[in-house]
């Protein structure tokens, strides 16, 4: 069974379409990059998966089950941006915070909570940060904060939105290791890039997305140009073309 399975789906926003019968899959041991232009609809794909946004039609699975908000199954890492770093929680608190779904608005964390945040801050290396303030972290430790506190769910199928932006090369190399060995661990991961060379090397599978697939496939399948000025509508003549065919 594919950890996620979309069908079909059609999302409009404020009265415009911004998917349209999107059809694509996802399995356990897979590292997919979803990659397109700026506006082509990659995170409102992740927010449709997640169910933060309702669809005109079709249908997302996740584990062969229609997903639902909160779904703990799923583990999700927004931008950077899209986080308070201002308010006043260490690296461990915010790493928690990942598994409130799982322990409840009005619930303690337990044992097995603990531990979890415990094991997704070592796994990004944060474990000599866990109790600083969240607002004193550079970027790239603000990341892996951010992945960190996704892992603590324990989640089989991982989202991630653009991970590598305005980040330096060797938290970038920590992290690219980090995707492909939660892959070869059996997970599933579906990740919005814009870094191609990184994605041609790393990633299982790749999807091309404007609205709509325009073409998936392992990178050495994803050779032809056209597919790619279809999808970002550039010239034949662009520096793109050039970085796919020699990755």
């Amino acid at each position: 069974m594919s950890a996620l399975v979309v069908e079909g789906l059609d999302v409009d926003l404020g009265g415009r379409p911004v998917l349209r019968d999107v059809r694509l899959r996802v399995d356990h041991g897979e590292l997919v990059g979803l990659v397109g232009p700026n506006g082509a609809g990659k995170t409102t794909l992740l927010r449709s998966v997640l169910a933060l946004i309702r669809s005109r039609s079709g249908r997302v699975l996740v584990a062969g089950v229609p997903s639902r908000p909160g779904r703990s199954a799923v583990g999700y890492v927004p931008q950077r941006h899209e986080f308070a770093w201002e308010f006043p929680v260490s690296v461990e608190q915010a790493v928690l915070s990942g598994r409130t779904g799982r322990i409840g608005l009005l619930r303690r964390p337990g044992v097995a909570d603990w531990r979890a945040a415990a094991e997704a801050i070592d796994r990004v290396r944060l474990g000599d940060l866990r109790g600083r303030p969240v607002g004193e972290l550079s970027g790239g430790q603000r990341q892996r904060v951010l992945v960190a506190r996704a892992l603590a769910l324990e989640p089989e199928l991982l989202l991630l939105d653009e991970p590598f932006t305005g980040l330096d090369l060797p938290t970038q190399e920590l992290l690219g290791d980090l995707f492909t060995g939660l892959a070869a661990e059996g997970k599933a991961l579906l990740m919005t890039t814009h870094d191609l060379i990184g994605a041609m090397s790393s990633c299982t599978r790749l999807i091309l997305l404007n609205q709509r697939v325009v073409a998936e496939g392992t990178p050495a399948e994803l050779r032809d140009p056209q597919v790619w000025i279809r999808t970002f509508g550039v010239s034949e003549r662009s520096p793109l073309l050039r970085i796919v065919q020699a990755g």
